[in-house]
């Protein structure tokens, strides 16, 4: 058995790349979307790591939650993408990083969370999560004032 076959979790036994997702009630598939969906939940479980807002020509866009578009935010789900080819997954992720946090750790601690997380919850190999930090999050919005 090699790391790149698929075993049978009901039978233990391994499954050839054509048979991957298949039991003994039909095929299983599981959308791009919906893994990369998956991927940007699981980064914004990072304390440090969220959402950033759309670049264009390597400059934020401000005023960009006017027109309903992404904000930067430690809370909001960051841009993710997902490339699936059988039981292999490939992730893209945009992300922000809380200023004064290490920019290293937070996207490490981001790629082994997302890729343990999309293990644990398709079953897929994700094989690489590359992750663009686009925007550092300086100011965090006050608590909300209560009247």
């Amino acid at each position: 058995m090699t790391a790149s076959q698929p075993v049978s979790p009901a039978a233990g036994r391994v499954l050839p790349a054509s048979q991957v997702g298949r039991t003994e009630l039909g095929i299983i598939t599981i959308n791009d979307r919906v893994v990369a969906k998956m991927a940007a939940r699981a980064a914004t479980e990072i304390p440090d790591a969220g959402a950033a807002a759309p670049r264009v020509l390597g400059r934020s866009v401000t005023g960009a939650a006017a027109l309903g578009a992404r904000t930067t935010s430690l809370t909001a789900l960051p841009k993710s993408s997902a490339d699936i080819d059988g039981s292999i997954v490939i992730l893209d992720l945009s992300i922000s990083v809380r200023w004064p946090a290490s920019v290293p750790e937070v996207t490490s601690a981001v790629r082994e969370h997302v890729r343990g997380r999309v293990h644990e919850l398709t079953g897929l190999a994700v094989t690489e999560v590359s992750i663009s930090v686009t925007d550092l999050v300086t100011r965090l919005p006050g608590p909300p004032r209560v009247h």
